[in-house]
């Protein structure tokens, strides 16, 4: 592999339990709203565990149509260890798709563009690397709350 390829492998998926969106009213920017994070889960083949009910996800539905996502999570593998993720993406598609998605019905998600970039953060040394690695995230927003499929970049 060159330096110039950019290769990815699959870290895990995660399924969030969400609150309903609450907006914080409109700004120069857009319409804010606030979710917050009441559970899930994530698996894959080097980690798995749960999503704590201690996060949310910052929204801005900007005047151009697009979802600006800001989330702060913190999960727990199954080992005990806690990790912080927080990511910042888009969302954003044809108007019908994204009307479809507000009105809650499962979508195909090549039909729309969903994005983000993970970091991580953890004082436990077994995923220490997790914190010196770059990730990125194709996302699906599902009746029951977002999913995400979350890569490593080699």
């Amino acid at each position: 592999m060159s330096a110039r390829e950019i290769r990815l492998e699959h870290l895990f998926t995660v399924r969030f339990d969400v609150s309903a969106a609450r907006s914080l009213g409109t700004t120069p920017l857009g319409e804010r709203r606030v979710v917050q994070i009441t559970g899930g889960t994530f698996e894959g083949l080097r980690l798995r565990g749960t999503v704590l009910p201690e996060g949310g996800d910052w929204l801005l539905l900007r005047s151009d149509g697009v979802l600006q996502l800001d989330v702060r999570a913190t999960l727990q593998t199954d080992d005990g260890a806690l990790l912080y993720m927080t990511y910042r993406g888009f969302r954003h598609g044809p108007a019908a798709v994204i009307d479809r998605l507000s009105r809650g019905e499962a979508v195909d998600p090549s039909a729309y563009y969903f994005r983000t970039a993970p970091l991580f953060e953890t004082g436990d040394e077994r995923y220490a690397w997790l914190t010196r690695t770059v990730c990125v995230a194709t996302g699906e927003r599902l009746p029951s709350g977002p999913v995400y499929s979350v890569y490593l970049v080699l």
